[in-house]
């Protein structure tokens, strides 16, 4: 490209596309399974294709084309993976979402209708992430694309489904599960949210049989109590040691129930101490069951309804609907003693919201701790490194009491069991092919189970079943174990956990080397994101907005290990403001090129300037420190030292300091637009991973001669040259700092930049003539008329240090000391009534109480810089009566 036609304005509408496209033509993002090149593999963690992408996922997919592009440049053969979830629940319930909303329902549909519908979904929503993904820049080899329910992957969940039956790590059982009556399925507990509610306690009497005595237990749930099959005491609680082994007559129901003695279930200081048992409805219930053998009685349908194990006249009642039915005829039996206000704990199903059910259902089951001792053991042994650290440690609570998996859902969406039943035998065939017949007695009357598999039994293969296993493919020869597995922390059990199980077992390594988890991304005030707020942030709109660069950045800038990221639009603005300064300096530097050479000789050393020097220098240093953290996956402080060398050390130091060496001519300028080339090429390939849209397009139009690279994403990532120069750096940051310091001056005085400055320099001998080098960039930067170095101190002058030198500013005709008081006087007045304001609310007890936690935070951060500026106002006014004395 040509390097003089840069834009006056970075426009990312037509950057972004063009190079996209220009990637994917030249085929830059596809791996090589045959590469002599080692690998770098990461794996996309799935987006599911229930709509658009969020925040989250924008975070994500910066964090993985940073460290894709960042491998890719630094010479190795990188695949980065991509593919959607099936998301089973979450697609089922949003398609008969729209179904209903058209007067329609599944069960009028029937299951292969039902399904057509939701594989039109996923075609629509796949097409569309595809394109968003695309959109925010990510360099995906998409001739690999995969789906959790394509047909190699199917293939994949049923050889692994049949193998860990035939090991008998998968059975089925009766047991009790959560149950969400909104989705009509099972859901694992990670799936229950629990909310505090405010509800009841009510205390009930159970008359004893055959006798007077009535034996009062206290519940959350009285519309269970139909349910009940015990009533349990501690054994060595002296109230009820003689009722233990007789039987109570169950209110409403009529039925006897034993009492029964059970230490592990009965708190004695815990309600009345006796507690009634509903085995069918209870966690804890039914390990007590099973402890005593008692009875297991259902009284919950699949809907929440009083079934027909309930007395007649509770039958098809909601179960809210039944529990004020029962208390009020217990009330009316005078069995009902007390109620009592009681806050609750109501787990409640993610998506649907519905209150979750324990329901006794039989469910097929993953014998999972052999897979999950392997997988923790591998974490312990460094074999998977879990980066930040802290989160290893709820990894092993996880892993060490894990309890065995239920892998079935009753859902149509997903892959379905691969299990026959029969119904002459009974039995149950479980095979690679669909069967025509029972393995066990050759009946054809057979019928495939119902049920789908848990979407993450699917997920958790993704490491190599999107790699072509079972066969034994290059690509999986050549890409698994992968690198590192980035994604949030929210899903280490539900999916990071699973693949290491499954990668483990079935592929004798681990699936990646590196866990990198990020956290979750929250608005600017720490508050979860979600619509009813209205704080949601589209990652697509905001890259429409501001362009998909800006939010990269400032995703990266703001991922630090172990802390949220409190998101606003202002900060995406800063990234903005920050490919902006790029794209102009590096405007101004191919302005200042278009007679440079890049096939020249290297101008000779003597032609460098001590600022040449010294941001190469500092170049060289910015390039070893960025390595150091990507290598640590010190993501954000990588991006953060990128951006301090390129904002304030190369555009607001090195091209101000080089301007008058530009403007000039001979062996010096050359040297210069040397150095400046030089630098923007470091510089842009640094940048390149974090914001490769804008970086492409300028790069494409340095002048670097020949042999360039064709695009910057396959340039070589820089290394450091161990070009460091202590001494240009000492004399050059020296400058800088008297530069600095007549500034300050200026600002802390409010002298008009219109007014030029007289200025004297105080220092060691020995460094005169460096200084002394440089009084012509001291005047034009810092506005001064006349300079003297080590000239006797002047009167009347304010003075500050720079590094080892003092710089004295005399102020007579500058300023009018009695004005500039009264100005501070005024400031200071002003400053002390807001402080008060601001102490006054700090001192309400009321506010503190009522006002939410950012309020509070934004008065006391109020208050800290008002106490600031007052200490700063405060000296300047010290500063100003001490010169009015001295003059």
């Amino acid at each position: 490209m040509d390097q003089e036609n840069l834009s006056k304005v970075y426009d990312h509408r037509d950057v972004e596309p063009r190079w996209y496209a220009r990637w994917m033509e030249k085929g830059y993002f596809k791996a090589d399974a045959n590469s002599d090149k080692p690998a770098f593999t990461l794996m996309i963690p799935p987006p599911n294709v229930t709509g658009a992408l969020h925040m989250g996922h924008g975070l994500t997919f910066a964090i993985e084309d940073m460290l894709v592009r960042w491998k890719r440049m630094a010479g190795f053969n990188t695949l980065w993976l991509p593919g959607t979830d099936h998301a089973g629940i979450a697609t089922q319930m949003l398609v008969e979402r729209a179904l209903i909303a058209e007067g329609q329902d599944r069960f009028e549909l029937g299951r292969e209708a039902f399904l057509d519908k939701v594989w039109a979904w996923k075609h629509v929503y796949h097409a569309r992430i595809t394109k968003q993904l695309q959109a925010l820049g990510a360099s995906c080899d998409w001739d690999r694309e995969r789906f959790t329910m394509d047909e190699g992957l199917s293939r994949a969940v049923r050889e692994v489904f049949v193998r860990l039956y035939e090991e008998g790590l998968i059975y089925q059982a009766d047991r009790l599960v959560n149950w969400s009556p909104g989705c009509q399925t099972v859901i694992s507990d990670l799936e229950v949210e629990h909310e505090e509610r405010d509800s009841s306690m009510w205390h009930m009497a159970y008359p004893v049989a055959d006798s007077d005595e009535r034996l009062v237990v206290a519940t959350t749930r009285p519309e269970t109590m139909l349910g009940d099959t015990a009533v349990a005491v501690h054994p060595d609680d002296p109230r009820y040691q003689h009722l233990i082994g007789k039987e109570i007559m169950l209110p409403l129901a009529n039925r006897r129930v034993p009492i029964i003695a059970d230490g592990i279930l009965v708190d004695m200081a815990f309600g009345t101490g006796a507690v009634k048992v509903t085995p069918a409805h209870d966690f804890n219930d039914f390990e007590t069951g099973k402890r005593h053998g008692l009875e297991i009685i259902q009284v919950l349908d699949k809907d929440a309804k009083l079934n027909d194990n309930a007395p007649e006249k509770y039958r098809g009642m909601d179960r809210f609907e039944a529990r004020k039915a029962i208390v009020a005829d217990l009330d009316a039996l005078g069995l009902l003693v007390k109620i009592e206000p009681h806050k609750l704990s109501v787990g409640t199903c993610q998506r649907s919201g519905a209150v979750v059910e324990p329901q006794l259902s039989k469910q097929w089951y993953v014998h999972i701790k052999p897979l999950a001792e392997e997988a923790a053991r591998a974490v312990r042994d460094g074999r998977t490194q879990i980066v930040p650290e802290m989160w290893a440690k709820t990894y092993f609570h996880w892993m060490d009491n894990i309890q065995d998996w239920c892998i079935s859902r009753q859902l149509w969406w997903g892959h379905r069991i691969p299990a026959w039943h029969c119904a002459r035998c009974g039995g149950v065939t479980v095979s690679r092919q669909d069967a025509t017949a029972c393995k066990h007695c050759q009946s054809a009357d057979i019928h495939q189970d119902e049920d789908v598999l848990d979407t993450w039994f699917s997920s958790g293969l993704w490491p190599f079943s999107t790699l072509g296993w079972p066969d034994k493919t290059a690509d999986l020869k050549a890409f698994y174990p992968t690198q590192i597995m980035e994604t949030g922390s929210d899903i280490l059990f539900f999916w990071v956990a699973r693949m290491m199980m499954m990668g483990l077992h079935f592929m004798g390594e681990v699936p990646f080397k590196t866990v990198y988890l990020h956290s979750m991304v929250r608005d600017e005030h720490g508050d979860k994101m979600s619509k009813t707020k209205g704080n949601v942030i589209d990652p697509l709109v905001i890259s429409e907005k501001y362009g998909a660069d800006s939010l990269r950045l400032t995703l990266i800038l703001l991922a630090g290990h172990g802390r949220d990221i409190k998101l606003g639009e202002r900060m995406i603005e800063t990234g903005r403001n920050f490919i902006n300064k790029v794209w102009n300096a590096c405007r101004f530097a191919l302005m200042n090129l278009s007679d440079y050479h890049a096939d020249a000789p290297k101008p000779a050393l003597a032609s460098f300037s001590a600022v040449d020097l010294w941001i190469l220098s500092r170049l060289d240093q910015t390039v070893e420190t960025v390595n150091r953290h990507l290598d640590a996956l010190d993501l954000n402080d990588a991006a953060m030292k990128i951006y301090q060398f390129f904002w304030s050390e190369f555009c607001d130091w090195y091209i101000e300091l080089a301007k008058p060496v530009l403007y000039g001519q001979g062996e010096a300028r050359r040297a210069t637009q040397w150095t400046l080339v030089k630098v923007l090429d470091t510089a842009l390939r640094l940048l390149h991973p974090i914001i490769p849209f804008a970086s492409e397009e300028i790069w494409a139009r340095l002048p670097l001669g020949e042999g360039r690279p064709e695009a910057l994403m396959i340039a070589a990532y820089p290394k450091a040259e161990g070009v460091i120069d202590p001494r240009a750096e000492a004399e050059v940051e020296r400058l800088m700092e008297i530069i600095k310091a007549i500034r300050n001056v200026r600002g802390e005085l409010n002298i008009p930049l219109g007014k030029a400055l007289d200025v004297t320099l105080r220092g060691d001998e020995a460094q005169r003539a460096e200084v002394a080098a440089h009084v012509e960039l001291i005047k034009r930067l810092a506005r001064v008329e006349a300079l003297e170095i080590n000239a006797p101190r002047p009167k009347g002058a304010a003075m500050q240090l720079a590094a080892d030198w003092e710089v004295f500013v005399p102020l007579a005709g500058l300023i009018d000391f009695n004005e500039e008081l009264a100005r501070l006087d005024k400031a200071l007045q002003k400053n002390q009534k807001a402080l008060i304001q601001v102490q006054r609310k700090l001192g309400n007890a009321g506010f503190l109480a009522k006002a939410p936690d950012e309020v509070v935070a934004e008065q006391r951060q109020r208050e800290a810089d008002l106490l600031a500026d007052q200490a700063k106002l405060a000296a300047s006014q010290a500063r100003i009566k001490a010169l009015r004395a001295e003059g």
